[in-house]
């Protein structure tokens, strides 16, 4: 039995939250473009801020409740991405210049945290 004979579409179908290109301007901001066809621009700070990490958003358990505190950064120089990379092919890690590097942002997390158009973060 094919997947024509079975009624399935054996095309894959494409994902919202798929990267089909990215630009880090490392003093200034992330840009995706999707493949749903938007652009998103992501501040650096926005990103820093949002990092979705246990240490900076706090661990969390199964029902959702916060089992560690959140770690506040000191940090208070300017935000900069020393670099970047892609983790399986799903998310993006991205090395701060406050030294942070754990946060591992999902490409579904980023079209969540997308920053409003005309807004500054």
């Amino acid at each position: 039995m094919t997947a024509a004979d079975s009624g399935f579409n054996a095309s894959p179908v494409p994902d919202p939250a798929a990267p089909v290109a990215m630009k880090l301007k490392k003093s200034e901001s992330l840009t995706i473009h999707w493949s749903d066809g938007r652009e998103t621009v992501y501040p650096l700070r926005h990103l820093r801020r949002m990092c979705p990490c246990a240490g900076c958003q706090g661990e969390r358990d199964l029902l959702g409740r916060t089992l560690l505190p959140v770690i506040s950064t000191t940090y208070d120089g300017p935000i900069t991405a020393l670099g970047a990379e892609l983790v399986g092919n799903y998310a993006i890690r991205i090395m701060w210049s406050d030294s942070h590097s754990s946060g591992i942002y999902s490409f579904s997390y980023l079209r969540q945290i997308e920053p409003l158009p005309g807004k500054s973060t």
